[in-house]
Order: C-alpha cells, then sequence, then structure tokens
C-alpha cells in the first residue's frame, strides 16, 4: 500500500482551527461568537475571521438579527455526497480487513433483518483453519456473538417475538436456550458492549463481537471476528475484546457516532468541540 508523503502527514493550523469551529455544530445548529470561543478556545478575533472565510465559501450562514451562525448549504451538499459514495458496506471494508490483519481470524459484519441476522461483509482470516460463511447468509440472532450482540440492542418487541416460546432450538449443547436465562445474558451484553460465544452455533467455533453505533446512538450493526474456539478462548485472555470494540467505535465513527456525546471533553479543557 502507498504511503502518505510527509507534506501529507503534515497539518495546517488554520485548516484545523476552521475544522475546530464546524465541528461545534455537531451539537448545536446555532452558535453566537461567543460560544464558538467558548468551545474552541480561539481568540474572538480569530473566530470571527475564521467564521467569516467559511461563511464566504458557504459552509456557514449568518443571521444578522441573532448575531450568529448557522452550518451552511456547502456543508449539506457534500453530506448528500458522502451517502451517494459511501454506505455500511463501503464504510466496513477495511476495518474488517484491518480486523483480520490484527487477529489473523475471519470478520464479519451483520445486520438484523427481522428475527434473523444477515452477513452484510465479510473478509477472511489468514488461518489454514477458519470460520466459513458467505455474505447474505442468514443466520439465528440468539445463538453466536454477533447474533446476540443485535438482539440485545433490539427493540423489545423483537425478543418478545423471538423468546415467547420460553424455550429456543439448540443449535449445539453450548446453545442458550431458556428464554430467562438468554436475557439474563443479553443484559449483561449491553453493560460490557460486547459479546463472545463459543460453541453455540457450531461445534468448536467461536466468536467476538462488538456493536456499531449511527449518528443517532442507535446499534445498527454488529462487527464479528470468528474461528476455532480454543482460538477466540486464548484471544479473549490476550483482551481481544478491546480490538473488536476498536473496530467496532472507529466504524461507527464514520458513521457520524462520538462516544460520550453528553460530554465530549470531561476534563473541562478548551479544544475542538
Amino acid at each position: 500500500m502507498k504511503q502518505p508523503t510527509k507534506q501529507a502527514s503534515r497539518h495546517v493550523q488554520a485548516l484545523l482551527a476552521a475544522l475546530d469551529i464546524l465541528d461545534c455544530f455537531q451539537e448545536q445548529p446555532y452558535l453566537t461568537i461567543g460560544e464558538l470561543v467558548e468551545r474552541t478556545g480561539h481568540t474572538r478575533n480569530r473566530v470571527m475571521r475564521l467564521a467569516g472565510t467559511l461563511e464566504y465559501r458557504n459552509y456557514l450562514t449568518y443571521a444578522p438579527h441573532q448575531g450568529g451562525y448557522f452550518l451552511g448549504p456547502k456543508v449539506m451538499f457534500l453530506g448528500k455526497m458522502f451517502e451517494r459514495s459511501h454506505n455500511l458496506l463501503t464504510l466496513s471494508r477495511p476495518i474488517l480487513q484491518r480486523l483480520v490483519q490484527q487477529t489473523g481470524e475471519s470478520a464479519s459484519l451483520y445486520i438484523r433483518e427481522g428475527l434473523e441476522r444477515v452477513v452484510l461483509a465479510r473478509e477472511e482470516g489468514t488461518q489454514p483453519l477458519r470460520f466459513s460463511v458467505t455474505e447474505g447468509q442468514r443466520m439465528e440472532l440468539y445463538a453466536g456473538a454477533g447474533g446476540k450482540v443485535l438482539l440485545a440492542h433490539a427493540p423489545e418487541e423483537v425478543a418478545r417475538q423471538l423468546l415467547q416460546r420460553g424455550r429456543l432450538p439448540r443449535l449445539t449443547e453450548s446453545t442458550l436456550a431458556d428464554a430467562k436465562l438468554l436475557r439474563q445474558e443479553l443484559e449483561r451484553i449491553r453493560r460490557q458492549g460486547f459479546a463472545v460465544s463459543l460453541a453455540e452455533r457450531a461445534p468448536d467455533t467461536g466468536a467476538i463481537s462488538a456493536p456499531v453505533f449511527d449518528d443517532e446512538g442507535q446499534v445498527i450493526a454488529a462487527i464479528a471476528i470468528a474461528g476455532p474456539s480454543s482460538r477466540i478462548a486464548n484471544l479473549m485472555k490476550e483482551h481481544g475484546e478491546g480490538i473488536v470494540i476498536e473496530a467496532a467505535q472507529d466504524l461507527s465513527r464514520l458513521l457520524g457516532w462520538r462516544k460520550d456525546s453528553n460530554n465530549p471533553n470531561p476534563k473541562g479543557e478548551k479544544g475542538p468541540c
């Protein structure tokens, strides 16, 4: 892969400052100069110059009667272009490939359709012995790490429909088929932010999965790695769940999600919004 040139890796401070201003509008649609100064930590003169430049190029719109700014039409235009050229499938590919490089295991992206999960994207692992599924394949929600992550964050009606029989079909001896116990595990998955399964769907197959969030904080997909149970168990001993969570959060950020959006700067430091 071609590496960026030295010049490309350098940052233009004035441009970074302008982007600081645009970042502030992720939480509020309208901001005054004073609010932009407070949120960015830049001087008032600098904020006024940068905001005026952004307005000139239609990235901001000035409201004279209110003395502040809204996002301009150029931002909306670029957003529409991004939506056309990028989607969940496109954005996930490099992240799944990175997961394969980091772990050697096959990596998948799952979405929920009704009471099933679907393999939306798949990257094969580098190990001779691999867990094999195909893109478009439908699988259970209640068994396997990826399915349980989606089920844990699905609307209550989904869980109610799936668990109304009290017991679910056992796929292996390790399948958690009791509805009450499964609900307890789903609650644990929501709290800890990931799921692990060992031999739940197929003998000697394990997986680690984490949720993918959209810009509204809703879970829209699950990222997972899968392979032989012994290798997945070894990965867990080395905190392999952190690698999967990081990948899921990276994809979430590309979709507009921000961690701790209610408190983006917990230390109270001045800086980019």
